[in-house]
């Protein structure tokens, strides 16, 4: 049977390779997307420098869970001054690089009312109009820069939206772990942990392959060795770039199957308890693992050398994992009853990202 795999993004990988961003935007006029703490962190001066005249304006109020009421104003501003820039360069973690990847896509009349019912009919559309972007991740985990995926985020209404298109595939990304040395340890372990689920997810899933699996397979053996080691010597560059590799792994990997079960129940842990991504889609992993292994012979044996063990020693050793990094793994330990736990199982299972696990069919006792 003919496999098929494809990413668009040119990847830029390496201590230092911010330097290349000037020759990868090649003249253009430039958009920056970042964080608030960029500035101060020196972030942004470093753009400056780097792209000078090419620089039109810096957007730099980016929050985390891009929210639909911080969004709208910030994206009919950035198309009213649409003709200001070619390209958006993104500098930041997954939120920053989804908030660009919203921002990129322009509905006829500028308005983001527009694009939030075009991504409420759930179907792929043209945009009217579309920057050029290119991503800078300064965290090792949302693998979004070589991915076309972002998450839109309604709080009030207790909802997400799901932007994916042709256009919302970076151009270019830039991984450069230097940028992710004043990482806190919080941050270096939730993103650790959410690059660590995207690799399983991608192993779990109806659309894996073995290329893919190729890509998850390392990226699961990297992080679990690497990360414990970093979240005790956070400014250690070696373990930063071997962090920074194995978290883009993970991207490559899902960005041609996408999440399964995991993150279909961590959008509802974040929306209804406020659980931050990377912990919310990674506590469940060791549930999820028992209820994949035995679902199909081929992800068996992907399981088996991401965790050179069988079923239950493999659940154990991820479980223990977890707890190293002061990571919970029961819904009872986030507030959530057996009842309740076990309706947003059930619901994820239904969601698009619910229905690319390979044990969809399996019914899991939580009481």
């Amino acid at each position: 049977m003919t496999q098929r795999f494809c990413n668009p993004v040119a990847t830029h990988f390496g201590p230092g390779s911010l330097e290349e961003l000037p020759r990868i935007v090649d003249g253009a006029k430039v958009v920056v997307v970042t964080f608030p703490e960029a500035r101060s962190l020196g972030l942004v001066k470093k753009l400056e420098d780097l792209l000078g005249d090419q620089l039109a304006h810096v957007i730099d109020n980016v929050h985390p869970n891009p929210d639909v009421g911080r969004l709208a104003e910030m994206y009919q501003r950035f198309w009213q001054n649409g003709q200001a820039c070619d390209t958006v360069v993104v500098l930041g973690g997954g939120s920053a690089i989804d908030t660009a990847k919203t921002l990129i896509v322009g509905t006829e009349g500028g308005s983001f009312d527009e694009l939030l019912a075009l991504l409420a009919g759930g179907k792929p559309f043209t945009p009217s109009r579309v920057k050029t972007l290119i991503a800078i991740p300064t965290t090792a985990g949302t693998g979004s820069e070589v991915t076309p995926w972002a998450t839109i985020w309604d709080a009030a209404q207790q909802k997400k939206y799901s932007l994916h298109l042709d256009c919302t595939w970076p151009k270019a990304a830039i991984v450069d772990p230097d940028l992710m040395l004043t990482l806190p340890r919080s941050i270096t372990v939730s993103t650790g942990l959410d690059a660590l689920s995207h690799a399983l997810e991608s192993i779990w899933n109806v659309n894996a392959n073995p290329i893919s699996d190729t890509f998850a397979i390392s990226a699961i053996h990297e992080i679990m060795a690497c990360l414990p080691l970093l979240a005790k010597e956070l400014d250690n560059k070696a373990l930063r770039t071997s962090m920074a590799l194995a978290a883009m792994k993970a991207g490559l990997a899902f960005s041609n199957t996408k999440t399964a079960l995991a993150h279909a129940i961590s959008y509802e842990m974040t929306l209804r308890h406020g659980l931050p991504h990377g912990i919310a889609c990674s506590f469940t992993l060791p549930l999820v693992l028992g209820m994949a292994w035995g679902a199909r012979p081929d992800r068996d044996a992907a399981l088996q050398q991401a965790f050179n063990c069988d079923r239950k020693a493999a659940i154990e050793r991820l479980r223990n994992f977890l707890h190293q990094l002061e990571v919970r793994t029961e819904f009872s330990d986030y507030g959530v009853s057996a009842e309740e736990a076990q309706e947003m199982v059930q619901h994820a299972m239904q969601g698009t990202r619910g229905k690319n696990f390979i044990g969809a069919k399996t019914t899991v006792a939580l009481t």
